[in-house]
């Protein structure tokens, strides 16, 4: 047992003495693992060096534990969430680290919020730190936030990938034009994207209809036939086949197999 844990224990049973007889209830070491709780994204680091490549604005100096919390065009970046991305931090600094006493250094951890509209909010609370365009830092407890704006971020390559989530219909047309694929997932993911535009209504580029036609034709490209069937139902299978078509596609034992049964119902129809 933790030798500190029998202090924590006397503390909350002498909170429980004092409360006793009043409406305040006590619950002792209570687990806050039991409802799920999602960081956005960790981005873990393996190897110092610069990167291959340029990474969007904010995110140039990734420590070997990066968490990054996003809020889209419908989601304020407020005091709480920034309360919320400290407290997953403290819990993942306690699950990365080999034990409870032997903590890895604050200098191992990173903590980002990426929003797409201005946080007013904090603006008004004068918690905002400018550091460049659309990049700001917010100071916590032991550390610092860095705050990036999508819709502040300058127009360059680099800054394309967080542009396809703009709300701002001329940033996401250039997010799409400039952003440079490195991997085969990335029509799946434009599709996606596309998709997400169509269901909220918001304003899309002039040749989103066509991208959508040549990424889901992308998509059907590599898809294998188990896969392509997998999204049809049964009904949609057998559309346009004729009886010949299917008797084809049964095998030679199975269509003799058939041809049996048919004449058994025949005969056992016919009158004695």
């Amino acid at each position: 047992m933790d030798e500190q844990r029998p202090w924590h224990q006397l503390f909350g049973l002498s909170w429980e003495d004092f409360c006793r007889g009043t409406p305040v209830r006590v619950e002792r070491e209570k687990d806050l693992s039991h409802r799920q709780q999602l960081l956005d994204l960790v981005l873990l680091r393996a190897e110092g060096g610069p990167l291959p490549r340029r990474p969007p604005d904010g995110f140039e100096e990734l420590a070997a534990h990066n968490l990054v919390s996003f809020k889209s065009y419908q989601e304020a970046l407020d005091g709480w969430a920034l309360n919320e991305l400290v407290g997953h931090y403290v819990n993942y600094r306690k699950q990365a680290s080999p034990t409870m006493q032997d903590l890895l250094p604050e200098a191992d951890f990173r903590l980002f919020a990426v929003c797409v509209r201005f946080p007013r909010a904090l603006a008004g609370q004068g918690a905002l730190e400018a550091i460049q365009e659309g990049v700001y830092a917010v100071r916590h407890f032991t550390g610092v936030i860095r705050v990036v704006v999508i819709h502040e971020l300058p127009r360059a390559e680099h800054n394309a990938m967080l542009h396809l989530f703009s709300a701002n219909q001329e940033l996401a047309e250039y997010g799409a034009r400039h952003y440079r694929p490195h991997s085969a997932e990335t029509s799946t993911l434009l599709h996606q994207l596309f998709e997400r535009y169509q269901k909220e209504g918001l304003p899309m580029w002039k040749n989103l209809e066509e991208l959508a036609r040549e990424t889901r034709k992308e998509i059907l490209q590599k898809a294998s036939p188990k896969e392509l069937l997998e999204m049809l139902t049964a009904e949609q299978r057998l559309e346009g086949l004729t009886a010949d078509d299917l008797l084809q596609a049964l095998s030679p034992e199975l269509r003799a197999a058939l041809a049996r049964r048919l004449k058994d119902d025949e005969t056992s129809e016919r009158p004695e």
